[in-house]
């Protein structure tokens, strides 16, 4: 698997990495139902031309979510961007937003799956208010509702559980795929 660092910028700074990969859908090693819901999601994507979808990828960081995203692009044909969430998340009210809100105008025209690695820490369930910062992180996940919803491209947030995300995108994803082992491509297919 190859990552381009910078294909995706905001400012000086790269906020997202363009996946490759030499190894075919069908050569993930993934197990049947894994496969089948890769597939379903290819077909779902060819059908029409504009895939406004969202699916979510559940599991234990190893295995294989990023190149399962990077395969599916290949098969697809669609470029895929996986999303640096350290250079996207900002400990300064307002931020955050600006930064997904240039992400998701920049990637918009371009057709292109967006894949949120790790997104436990940005799609997060939302809290009971006792203070200012409660009520701001909830603000926080209402806009990353809506600006998913809006994106005409498709996105796959890739998470370890899906307890730790709020129920409001769990109802949106019309794919969620289990990632309970790792991959196991051919060895020789990696570059």
């Amino acid at each position: 698997m190859q990552l381009t660092p910078g294909v995706l910028q905001h400012g000086d700074a790269s906020v997202g990495q363009r996946l490759t990969t030499d190894v075919d859908m069908q050569k993930l090693g993934a197990s049947a139902e894994l496969q089948g819901g890769l597939e379903s999601m290819r077909k779902q994507i060819a059908l029409q031309r504009r895939p406004a979808l969202q699916s979510l990828f559940v599991g234990a960081p190893g295995n294989g979510q990023v190149l399962a995203a990077a395969s599916l692009g290949k098969a697809a044909g669609l470029p895929v961007f996986r999303i640096d969430l350290s250079a996207v998340v900002s400990r300064y009210i307002g931020e955050t937003e600006k930064n997904l809100n240039r992400i998701f105008d920049h990637t918009q025209g371009a057709n292109a799956i967006l894949f949120f690695d790790e997104a436990d820490a940005l799609f997060g369930k939302r809290t009971e208010v006792n203070d200012a910062h409660d009520r701001y992180a909830n603000v926080e996940t209402a806009y990353l509702l809506q600006k998913l919803e809006a994106h005409a491209g498709l996105t796959i947030l890739a998470v370890r559980s899906r307890a730790n995300i709020d129920p409001a995108f769990l109802r949106r994803q019309r794919y969620v795929l289990h990632f309970h082992v790792p991959l196991n491509p051919p060895r020789r297919s990696l570059s």
